[in-house]
């Protein structure tokens, strides 16, 4: 048996932020980022549209980007206190993902952040509070999914946090809210929704309710991510569907080992963070390479191909045709090829490189890759990609 959970509500079209004003209940605490949202009077909006539906709000503020255990307990914290009925997280990935991981600790005071780190162990939540999300860039999709990434900065890692009861219960995707996202962050969110994407419909898990969606997103993000990254509008509106397509595949088909590796490479590097979608965006094509040694897997990739009309009249040719489309769009997204042209010091990646792969192939998105990796493999591909060898393996 399988199972395919959305929220129960997805608000889309420009304007529909309006929504807010629907949400039935007395209390809201409105959990936000660093301030593109207040700069851009969607806090504003969003208190007031609450206010006009009757709520008292409270604002927990400045999320950082790749959000801290410390972080999340201090939300958790100030939801204790005012005890809300709706958690209304607006911005990117990083309050979203916050607020959920807050949701647990304000529902269940006595839990570890290290009993939530288990895939599908988190408590039955909903005892206080319902969740609305309400994205601002386009990529993560964590509003339509069942997933949360927080960073423990103590040991440097990133821990995908996953379990259906964190998928929210309204997603409110708005275009007007990504009109003014900068450039670099529209090529890493476009890449992280198409990593998304491909790895849904390749995951083990993938079944005839996400290859659709999986596809569907695909063929958006090939089609409109160049023009929004060039400020065309109308291209950043159907980016932001995409994405959100991208979601409901990957949260219920599960990922790969792209994101492993971005998951433990993000925070791991002292010459700086390597944003989570231009880390999937580079990861990508040697992954597609390592994974089609999988004939199954081949398989899917040359379909993704075939789909989206890329040249090739057998398997093969199709794959390097997929990977190939995927080395274009990170040329034109100023997108690096390797980890050393990123800026990562070799020597410290030297050192590191073995502990890296090691928690990569322990991370939850490993068990849904198509192909089976371990420790010393995992070590070989990190160092194709930091060199940009072939993958011969």
């Amino acid at each position: 048996m399988a199972r395919f959970t959305l929220p129960r509500d997805i608000y889309h079209g420009k304007g529909c932020i309006e929504e807010l004003k629907n949400l039935k209940g007395t209390k809201a605490v409105l959990v936000v980022g660093g301030g593109s949202m207040k700069r851009q009077g969607f806090l504003d909006k969003a208190i007031n549209y609450l206010k006009e539906g009757g709520m008292e709000v409270q604002l927990i503020e400045g999320v950082e980007p790749d959000p801290s255990v410390e972080t999340v307990m201090k939300g958790a914290k100030v939801m204790q206190e005012f005890q809300p009925d709706w958690i209304v997280a607006m911005g990117g990935g990083s309050p979203i993902d916050a607020a959920k991981a807050m949701w647990a600790f304000y529902e269940y005071p006595n839990t570890k952040f290290e009993d939530l780190i288990t895939p599908f162990g988190f408590p039955e939540l909903r005892q206080k509070a319902k969740f609305a999300a309400i994205p601002s860039t386009s990529g993560t999709a964590t509003e339509v999914t069942a997933f949360s990434v927080i960073t423990d900065y103590n040991t440097g890692i990133k821990y995908p946090l996953a379990d259906f009861n964190i998928t929210p219960d309204v997603a409110i995707v708005d275009p007007e809210l990504v009109e003014g996202l900068p450039v670099k962050q529209v090529a890493y969110t476009g890449m992280d929704a198409l990593t998304h994407a491909i790895e849904a419909y390749v995951s083990t898990l993938h079944c005839p309710y996400t290859d659709p969606l999986a596809l569907q997103a695909i063929e958006m993000v090939l089609a409109y991510l160049p023009s929004s990254y060039n400020k065309n509008m109308a291209a950043r509106e159907q980016m932001h569907y995409a994405q959100c397509l991208a979601g409901m595949a990957f949260s219920n088909s599960l990922l790969g080992i792209v994101h492993s590796m971005a998951h433990k490479t993000g925070a791991a590097f002292s010459t700086g963070h390597i944003p989570h979608g231009c880390a999937n965006a580079i990861y990508l094509p040697y992954v597609i390479r390592y994974n089609a040694k999988n004939p199954a897997a081949a398989e899917r990739y040359a379909e993704i191909a075939r789909r989206m009309g890329l040249e090739g009249t057998c398997q093969q040719a199709l794959i390097n045709s997929l990977c190939e489309k995927i080395d274009e769009f990170n040329v034109r997204l100023n997108i690096p090829k390797t980890l050393k042209d990123f800026g990562i010091q070799e020597e410290e990646f030297k050192e590191k490189v073995a502990k890296i792969a090691e928690l990569a192939v322990g991370d939850a998105c490993t068990g849904s890759n198509p192909r089976a990796i371990d420790s010393a493999n995992m070590e070989k591909l990190l160092t194709c990609i930091y060199y940009g060898t072939e993958v011969d393996f």
